[in-house]
């Protein structure tokens, strides 16, 4: 299983979409404090329409109970300040996806803390600042069920 982590996430329709995502391809969905918005709101209801009791999405105080807790396998880092492209990566199950908010980014002590080779970006235009976060999870997360022939997915 593929592990989805959002590091406060402050757009309630981006967390919806990522719902979705989840829901519709198996991944754990990880959310770590404090959010942007509540899990009531009705813009992240309505952008996960009716997939939120279908997706495995978890709350975590922080990213070190994270951690501790889940032990994920590897953890990548999605970051526009990355050197390796994602599509360079072989992933594995049990691997975790992590994106930072919104309007920030990942915290550097986060990214530094990671081998720099699991801080991956996404080929764009110079000078471009990023694509939109559900975008990129959804780019991610697709890449790694190619890779493994969409295993259980129809």
């Amino acid at each position: 299983m593929i592990h989805i982590l959002l590091f406060q996430p402050e757009i309630p329709p981006n967390t919806g979409n990522v719902i979705r995502l989840a829901a519709n391809t198996g991944c754990q969905l990880h959310l770590v404090e404090p959010l942007g918005f509540s899990m009531e709101e009705k813009g992240l209801r309505r952008a996960g329409l009716d997939y939120h009791e279908f997706a495995k999405v978890k709350i975590w105080p922080d990213f070190e109970q994270f951690k501790k807790e889940v032990a994920p396998k590897r953890i990548f880092a999605l970051s526009t300040k990355g050197k390796a492209y994602y599509h360079q990566v072989s992933f594995d199950d049990g691997d975790c996806f992590m994106f930072g908010p919104e309007t920030r980014g990942l915290p550097m002590d986060i990214l530094e803390s990671l081998p720099s080779e699991q801080v991956l970006r996404l080929p764009m235009h110079p000078g471009s600042r990023s694509l939109n976060l559900s975008n990129t999870v959804a780019i991610l997360v697709y890449e790694a069920l190619r890779q493994h022939n969409f295993s259980g997915l129809s």
